[in-house]
């Protein structure tokens, strides 16, 4: 495999990560309109479009999604709106994480459900804030060259394949 072929490959696959982000923020975005729109929250598009842009920010983005519709839920409803508004998020958070981000990421990147889930939390372990950062990127490289070395071992004869049960 020469240069060029590693960085077309490589490059796929962040092209593949980053239209699974972009699905993922999507979505995160119109979750946030509707539950802010049936919250009451004044600036819902707004909020929303901003939550949008933050969850591409791995993990303080969805913090900095919150404080807008918080802030207003407090200057134009009192307290039990901004309940709301923390429920919304916290209902948003696990909802994302939990199921969104791996199905999403199972689904573009071909990585598996539970590699999306454990990755980030043993990298963060190990790498902190950059471990996190760098877990799902790494992930959707890592699968697409198993899954070229998985097509390419295919193309072989049988009797030239090398053995890849380890």
């Amino acid at each position: 495999m020469e240069l060029g072929d590693h960085i077309r490959t490589t490059g796929s696959a962040l092209h593949h990560w980053f239209v699974a982000q972009t699905y993922d923020a999507l979505i995160v975005g119109a979750i946030w309109l509707l539950g802010l729109w049936i919250i009451g929250v004044p600036w819902a598009p707004l909020w929303a479009l901003l939550a949008f842009a933050f969850q591409y920010i791995p993990h303080f983005g969805p913090i900095l999604s919150l404080i807008g519709p918080a802030f207003a839920a407090v200057t134009s409803g009192g307290g039990m709106r901004l309940i709301y508004v923390l429920t919304l998020y916290a209902i948003i958070a696990v909802t994302d994480g939990l199921l969104l981000q791996p199905y999403i990421m199972k689904r573009t990147v071909k990585v598996p459900i539970w590699a999306s889930i454990l990755t980030p939390l043993v990298l963060g372990f190990f790498f902190n804030f950059i471990g996190v950062l760098l877990a799902a990127p790494l992930l959707a490289i890592i699968y697409t060259y198993k899954s070229r070395l998985k097509r390419e071992v295919e193309i072989l004869p049988p009797d030239a394949r090398p053995d890849l049960r380890r």
